[in-house]
């Protein structure tokens, strides 16, 4: 049986770990050629070359800092020549830090925007003209259920993730006649970093848990790949401007959480 994404490829920012990390892999397990770019570049090589040798594909590592205008530009142009086209691109790369609202400062609420919100927007801005030209593509934005739910003392990272759906849902708009789809995945999985804090914080991890209805934290590969593969594929032609929620029904109700930050 053919692969679901043979022939297809796909540039996947900050996916040498987490979420980003369960993306990447489900697209290659589809037949995907992948390009992982992020910061840490020997992270990115790490993975590129696990991709290569468990799932046979072309995958490369990219170094960007993804708050670059620039970079990203590059990141896009480099990306086409070394896979030949570019038919996927997620935008996963982002960041959080806990803060009191009254506390940001207008540089805290600059970053956060141009690590989560600025690096989508130029991302796909490049990525157009070519997507345009093959008359296909497929970009997927990872929102969060931080904005979602309003969590308290993450406001610079609540707003700019809020920021990301607004600029999908509009771009969906604009480019569906190009063949292009636009869709947010809101997840809630394991990152390396998340297992770290809820290990320390095994109260809070519980607390959480007690409100998700599945009972359990997700998994990058597990649960969050799949969906993503699907909004990659075929399959999904006739869906655009949409927010999945891959969290274990946790937004119905919300989940509420609140980390110790300074007074």
């Amino acid at each position: 049986m053919k692969r679901q994404l043979e022939g297809r490829t796909a540039l996947v920012t900050g996916g040498g770990q987490g979420v980003g990390q369960g993306i990447a892999r489900a697209f290659a397990s589809a037949g995907a050629d992948v390009v992982i770019a992020q910061r840490r570049l020997d992270e990115a090589e790490r993975e590129a070359a696990y991709l290569r040798d468990t799932f046979g594909v072309r995958a490369f590592a990219q170094g960007v800092d993804v708050t670059n205008a620039a970079a990203v530009d590059a990141m896009v142009a480099r990306a086409v020549e070394q896979l030949g086209r570019l038919d996927i691109l997620v935008n996963n790369a982002g960041g959080s830090f806990p803060k009191r609202l009254e506390n940001h400062s207008d540089a805290d609420m600059a970053g956060s925007l141009d690590v989560n919100y600025w690096s989508a927007f130029r991302a796909m801005r490049a990525a157009f003209p070519v997507m345009k030209a093959q008359k296909y593509g497929r970009i997927i934005n990872l929102g969060s259920l931080n904005g979602v739910n309003a969590h308290m003392f993450t406001v610079a990272y609540n707003a700019s993730k809020e920021a990301i759906r607004a600029l999908t849902r509009t771009a969906a708009v604009e480019w569906g006649p190009y063949g292009i789809t636009c869709n947010v995945i809101c997840p809630s999985a394991l990152s390396p970093q998340a297992k770290d804090y809820f290990d320390a914080n095994p109260e809070m991890a519980n607390a959480i848990l007690s409100q998700v209805p599945v009972g359990r934290f997700g998994d990058a590969t597990q649960d969050v790949g799949p969906v993503a593969l699907f909004l990659a594929s075929e399959g999904s032609s006739y869906m655009t401007g949409n927010t999945l929620y891959v969290d274990g029904g946790g937004h119905i109700n919300g989940v509420a959480w609140r980390p110790e930050v300074e007074d």
